[in-house]
């Protein structure tokens, strides 16, 4: 066996700082930094330790402790003790790379860098730009006061306090979602979206996010041809993208997607699945028109493509009554519709549901368990005693009413504080106002400069494309109260040099 220098082991261990206040047992942490050696290089296979008490000496510790971390490197195999001999570094263990003391330690910092190759690509630059400032005109969150955040955590705790635990708690639940849940939400969807469907055609997701990636595991193969809006929604964009699809990008206008452009589309090439976001196009909130919708539907019937329906703010329509969901007209099964209850409590509550035909919803229920074999069956259960009993509906009109008033009080101050500068249609819906800025203002700098101030607007990339740039951001008005509204503006104007 090697035999290291004693004075060099005793530099070595002396150089070991170990730190009792931190929470960790002494003897582990000291058992770490024998492994860090170890692994190092700096104490070779077969390499002779000093004795407990030795050691126990140099690091001034009880020879206890010592013990117990050569215990638990036998233990785990770092570790050889011979009776009469000492206690060793086990022979069986490969000879690393000898640490080099003048090596970089940023090269060898693998908390912080893997050793092995990372496969970038481009779609996952738009990542989530989170809100920290006190003010934001947010990409169209709700606003928390307005959720039913009480009720909810009575009906949750209710699940919790109920008896049959091995039947709530002691198995796995089926993958499709509870029981309970599926039952009230496709009472609640056959009556506010009118649908015609049975459990057997909703499947429970964590958002919409999850169904989408769902959709692109269980029916997108590579090479695919996905069309969607430009602009659009760049994170349904990545799915499809990380999919191995390849996305095909329509204009977009005042009605929506161009369904034209979509047909001449499908003449040309064999479409797998289009998404839209028909109730309120993202991001420009319009809305798509009877005429396109049917035509939509026509389409895909006789081209064969699927028709993502992403219906993420459908309670939210302020002129009328909400638009019924393409789902509803279609007669064919070309429809995956899309929704949850983000807007109702706020993004960090992650309930949604796909709805489909039967045996789409069976095959997506068979993926979903590769990703995640449930969701929360006590948070769905606690749902459902909303559904039932109209919180949900109620907290919903409630919020409506807030929104609208919201909304109209945003939009006369844009008009008056903001004059020249911007340009926008009042939406029918939706939670934020698709704001066009004159072109002389950066809105890179701008959304830069107001932060500073403590308020938060996008700077407008995610909304660029090579082939498209209306100089627009989405500005949200819902999660602000008239204040916080009157006070963001206010700091926009002087950020545009508009202030008297």
């Amino acid at each position: 066996m090697d035999k290291v220098d004693s004075p060099i082991l005793h530099s070595l261990f002396a150089g070991i700082t170990l730190r009792p206040q931190c929470g960790k047992a002494v003897y582990l942490q000291l058992a770490e930094a024998m492994v860090t050696l170890i692994q190092q290089g700096r104490i070779p296979a077969g390499g002779r330790l000093p004795g407990s008490r030795e050691l126990a000496g140099i690091l001034r510790l009880n020879r206890l402790t010592v013990t117990k971390a050569f215990q638990e490197l036998e233990m785990q195999g770092w570790l050889e003790s011979h009776i009469g001999r000492g206690t060793f570094v086990a022979v069986s263990l490969p000879q690393p790379k000898p640490w080099a003391l003048g090596e970089g330690t940023a090269e060898r910092d693998s908390l912080r860098r893997a050793g092995f190759e990372l496969r970038g690509a481009e779609y996952l630059q738009h990542g989530v730009d989170p809100v920290t400032t006190r003010l934001h005109l947010d990409d169209g969150f709700p606003d928390p006061s307005l959720a039913p955040l009480k009720e909810l955590y009575r009906a949750y705790r209710a699940q919790l306090d109920r008896g049959d635990l091995y039947g709530r708690f002691g198995s796995y639940g089926l993958a499709n979602g509870s029981g309970r849940f599926l039952d009230s939400l496709t009472r609640y969807l056959n009556l506010t979206r009118g649908l015609n469907i049975t459990e057997r055609n909703v499947l429970s997701v964590r958002g919409t996010v999850m169904g989408l990636n769902l959709v692109c595991n269980g029916l997108i193969q590579p090479g695919d041809m996905v069309v969607a809006g430009i602009p659009g929604w760049r994170r349904a964009e990545a799915n499809f993208q990380h999919a191995g699809a390849q996305l095909l990008g329509i204009p977009v206008d005042g009605g929506g997607i161009q369904v034209d452009a979509l047909e001449q589309l499908c003449q040309a090439t064999k479409v797998r699945l289009v998404y839209v976001t028909p109730h309120h196009h993202y991001p420009t909130t319009v809305s798509l028109p009877m005429d396109r919708r049917l035509r939509l539907l026509d389409l895909a019937h006789r081209y064969g493509f699927v028709i993502f329906e992403d219906d993420y703010d459908f309670d939210y329509h302020y002129k009328h009554r909400p638009i019924l969901p393409l789902a509803s007209a279609d007669e064919a099964g070309m429809v995956i519709y899309c929704g949850s209850f983000s807007k109702t409590f706020s993004p960090a509550f992650r309930l949604g549901y796909l709805v489909a035909s039967e045996n789409v919803i069976a095959h997506l229920a068979k993926v979903r368990t590769l990703l995640d074999r449930q969701g929360d069956h006590i948070l769905e259960r606690a749902m459902a005693e909303l559904l039932d009993d109209g919180t949900i509906q109620r907290s919903q009109r409630k919020a409506l009413s807030v929104y609208r008033e919201r909304r109209d009080y945003f939009c006369d101050l844009l008009t008056t504080e903001l004059a020249g500068q911007v340009e926008f249609d009042v939406p029918e819906g939706g939670l934020t106002v698709w704001t066009r800025f004159d072109r002389h203002i950066d809105l890179i700098q701008l959304a830069a400069e107001v932060r500073k101030k403590g308020l938060y607007i996008s700077d407008g990339m995610p909304h660029r494309y090579p082939t498209y740039d209306a100089h627009a951001i989405r500005l949200g008005f819902a999660s602000s109260t008239k204040d916080a509204l009157e006070e963001s503006v206010g700091i926009l104007k002087r950020a545009m040099g508009l202030a008297g």
